[in-house]
């Protein structure tokens, strides 16, 4: 089945018990054993079940499959936010003593994990000077466990060459790990070009309507862990708090996802609601419709823009003299996405006239929903950083960050336009 199926029907058929077609919510926290075998099996891992909702659940097993199946993934983990997906998938992968190297064009939140959280739990990040894979490779060692990138940066728009990573990573004996909030998987699917896990914020495009937090861990479920014993130990040598049991050999392809629940989603607990992952699965089943209308209007947008005087410059990877068109052609099949940024003429005073101009786009910090949204990025989700940093994230004073929604693009450039007459005159 192609993606606009699998959104739909992907890890569930219908309710064994009472033949309903919509997906239950099962609002519980824990599941009965049959006996004290039975129960010692599930918490042994040594039987697939239910045991607490903590762990998992039917519900969001729904949505884990789902999730897995859009992105041709084996397994995923779903989890409370976006921000907790990416900590539990770098931390499943390094100890302290290790590191990360990353891209330096990263969500604001995600550069703060990265420069500020991670070194003080032991693990280093180091940021490439670009997200060209030889600048990458300069900075990779023998303490390196992974390469972290995000698809389509945010707010920078740059396209990551996916394969050239994926080919140094596999070179270096260590996992591609791929953000793809952005394109979701009807747009790209980075396991196809050789990433190993890749994570999602289910908040923005997967769920589309600004309700709901949630995050996703997809497990390719192809990096040879057992083939790197030294470099990956958490794999391939016995677990204490499971008996000796070793991930590798009980789970076989599947012992990196098997890893995360087991160690952290149950022993730190930043569990995803039944209910949560109920209203995520009815946003995934019209993504593939609403990426079509966000693709579409984010051009028309693009377009305006890209001719208006006013305008001082803009970053749309679906512009044909943008740097980035030959990856959007090769990875996103010529259909860039929906989030853009642009400079308004007057400098970072002009970036906030424009912004708070804004009648029918809403001002707020986050993207991918199905209402337009503006973000002025100095200001707010990179506030935090360095003018440095800032900048090397394609971060500029008067930038700002437009996602796309899907309402009328008449409406939406009437917006636009009376906005930039008031920051321009």
């Amino acid at each position: 089945m192609r993606n606009a199926t699998l959104a739909l029907h992907a890890g569930f058929d219908m309710d064994p018990t009472t033949r309903a077609l919509a997906v239950p919510i099962y609002q519980t926290v824990a599941y009965g054993f049959d006996d004290a075998e039975h129960a010692a099996a599930l918490f042994n891992l040594e039987a697939d079940g239910h045991r607490y909702s903590r762990i998992s659940n039917p519900t969001i097993a729904v949505l884990e499959r789902r999730v897995a199946a859009l992105e041709g993934g084996l397994e995923a983990v779903c989890v409370s936010s976006g921000q907790t997906a990416i900590y539990y998938a770098v931390s499943n992968l390094v100890q302290p003593g290790g590191n990360v190297v990353s891209v330096p064009q990263l969500y604001g939140t995600t550069h703060s994990m990265f420069d500020h959280f991670l070194p003080n739990l032991g693990i280093d990040v180091r940021f490439a000077a670009s997200d060209r894979a030889a600048e990458v490779e300069q900075v990779i060692d023998h303490g390196t466990r992974a390469i972290y990138c995000e698809s389509v940066g945010n707010p920078a728009g740059n396209i990551a060459d996916l394969a050239s990573l994926a080919d140094l990573a596999h070179r270096r004996g260590i996992p591609l790990v791929v953000d793809n909030t952005v394109p979701t998987p009807i747009l790209l699917r980075p396991i196809e070009h050789g990433a190993d896990i890749v994570i999602h914020s289910l908040t923005k495009f997967m769920g589309g309507h600004g309700t709901t937090l949630g995050g996703a861990i997809v497990d390719s479920g192809k990096f040879p862990w057992a083939d790197h014993p030294e470099r990956f130990p958490m794999f391939n040598r016995p677990d204490p708090s499971y008996h000796g049991l070793i991930y590798s050999q009980r789970f076989g392809a599947a012992a990196y996802s098997a890893r995360c629940r087991s160690v952290y989603l149950r022993t730190t607990g930043a569990a995803l609601s039944p209910f949560n992952a109920f209203l995520l699965l009815q946003g995934i089943e019209t993504v593939s419709v609403r990426v079509d209308r966000h693709v579409a209007n984010a051009k028309a947008v693009a377009d305006f823009l890209s001719s208006d005087a006013r305008v001082a410059w803009i970053n749309y990877a679906g512009l044909e003299n943008s740097p980035h068109y030959p990856l959007v052609r090769k990875y996103l099949g010529g259909r860039a996405c929906s989030l853009l940024t642009f400079g308004v003429r007057g400098g970072f005073a002009g970036g906030v006239r424009f912004y708070d101009a804004l009648r029918l786009i809403k001002r707020v910090v986050n993207l991918g929903d199905s209402k337009s949204l503006a973000c002025h990025p100095a200001s707010t989700t990179h506030r935090q950083m360095s003018p440095e940093a800032q900048l090397a994230a394609g971060v500029t004073p008067d930038a700002v960050r437009l996602s796309i929604g899907i309402e009328d693009i008449e409406d939406i450039i009437a917006d636009i336009d009376t906005a930039l007459d008031a920051a321009v005159g």
